[in-house]
């Protein structure tokens, strides 16, 4: 029997849950977006905690693809305590019986869509999640949110919190996903003021871990996909903006104890309040392969630029849920090459 390469990870996350599970002991749970690059980790997790505290729970995981998602994931595919339920979020057809929680995680697939269509899946498909909620005695929900929804962060703002009012113009297209996660925040809000049911709100931020795609817009998988290659690091732009990288293991941590213990419309930051410039990310991600690869930044710094920031204050979390990240960049930056490795063939074992 082949060792789950992600353990040591997965012993951190049932580590810091603790207590938290008993909660959806011999319940049933329902989760969009279950295959993506989160959903994968929160299957993982489930398995985990279900196999080693005996909870005799079941997940239900919506899903466009079901015969993708089983070729590339085997080992989850055949569990039976997973079933996978073929549709698309807008309009998925319900499954019977009752589920404790949801977690709605599904936006689109990972190819480019349109503005138009990135807006309307994200809150088209919320408005069916809730619906699904409403019908099936769903207590607690899960709404995976976006630090998109606070628009550019100005420049002067180190951390933008939870409660900063800024918000993505309207009048530029590639707005649609951070408006579309506000109106979907907005539903979930009406659908908690009227109904008996708890809705946790995760904003999340930048992360790394294994099963980040590397060919998206993601520019910290792009730079290790370009050092798994021999180099150069490209970093496209002039290095400067800001970000900020939460490792998965802990993003996981997060997600499901705001689902258990977070409050009901009351929207968490989830991400690292460690700011580092993109050329810092870069150099970072460098240092991580043996022989080390060249950065090099395609644009030169220009004095006067506006500085762009997306790092989150997390007080609110560290606060009321006990959460912090525990696991350092670079620290996350080695575990995500090691398991992306093709000599480990991890891929095809998830």
């Amino acid at each position: 029997m082949k060792t789950n390469p992600l353990a040591a990870d997965l012993d951190h996350i049932l580590a810091h849950t603790a207590g938290l599970w008993e909660e959806l002991r011999g319940r049933r749970i329902f989760i969009t977006g279950g295959t993506g690059f989160f959903g994968c980790w929160l299957l993982e997790s489930f398995a985990w905690a279900n196999d080693r505290l005996g909870l005799k729970a079941s997940a239900t995981v919506l899903t466009r693809n079901p015969k993708s998602f089983a070729a590339k994931m085997p080992r989850l595919a055949k569990r039976s305590d997973l079933s996978f339920l073929e549709g698309d979020v807008r309009d998925f057809s319900f499954p019977a019986g009752t589920f404790d929680f949801v977690i709605h995680a599904g936006t689109t697939s990972g190819a480019p869509v349109a503005p138009q269509e990135m807006f309307g899946t994200i809150v088209d498909g919320t408005r069916r999640v809730l619906e699904f909620a409403a019908k099936h005695e769903t207590r607690k929900l899960l709404f995976i949110s976006s630090g998109a929804v606070y628009g550019r962060q100005p420049p002067e703002m180190t951390h933008v919190p939870e409660n900063f009012t800024g918000a993505p113009n309207p009048f530029d297209p590639p707005s649609a996903y951070g408006e579309g996660k506000r109106a979907a925040e907005l539903l979930c809000a009406m659908a908690a003021s009227r109904q008996s049911l708890e809705i946790k709100v995760a904003r999340c931020f930048a992360f790394v871990g294994p099963h980040l795609p590397l060919d998206a817009h993601f520019a910290i998988g792009n730079f290790i996909r370009d050092g798994m290659r021999g180099g150069p690091i490209q970093v496209r732009g002039d290095g400067t903006p800001l970000r900020s990288y939460l490792y998965m293991a802990d993003l996981t941590v997060w997600l499901w104890t705001i689902l258990f213990r977070g409050r009901s419309s009351h929207p968490y930051n989830v991400g690292s309040e460690a700011a580092v410039s993109i050329a810092q990310v870069a150099d970072i991600v460098a240092k991580a392969f043996e022989p080390r690869p060249v950065v090099r930044i395609s644009d030169p710094i220009v004095s006067g630029t506006t500085l762009n920031r997306y790092v989150p204050k997390t007080t609110r979390a560290f606060e009321e849920l006990g959460l912090r990240p525990r696991i350092d960049l670079p620290t996350a930056v080695a575990k995500t090459i090691f398991w992306l490795q093709p000599k480990t063939q991890h891929k095809s074992s998830c």
